[in-house]
């Protein structure tokens, strides 16, 4: 049997049972407890931006490192335009 495909991409992979459970987790939490979630996710991937920053580039200064994570947030047109940082030369 085919199962239809999540309307929730991130949760594919899923099993229905425990989508069903976490789509009514999310239907209970008040909008505080949506926003401190939502805010934990994004200091979650901003720690992970720069990890990956200081990985593959371990040799980095402080400012470049910075400038690879703003790269990974706002792409590369934007980063040449702003800040002259052109990340497919200089490394993302």
């Amino acid at each position: 049997m085919v199962r239809p495909v999540s309307r929730f991409a991130a949760t594919s992979d899923t099993a229905p049972e425990v989508e069903a459970m976490m789509v009514e987790r999310w239907r209970q939490m008040t909008p505080a407890e949506k926003m401190a979630t939502v805010t934990e996710l994004n200091e979650a991937v901003e720690m992970l931006a720069w990890a990956g920053v200081r990985t593959r580039h371990p040799e980095a200064t402080e400012e470049e490192s910075r400038m690879r994570v703003a790269a990974l947030r706002l792409g590369r047109d934007l980063m040449i335009e702003v800040y002259g940082w052109d990340p497919d030369e200089r490394g993302w």
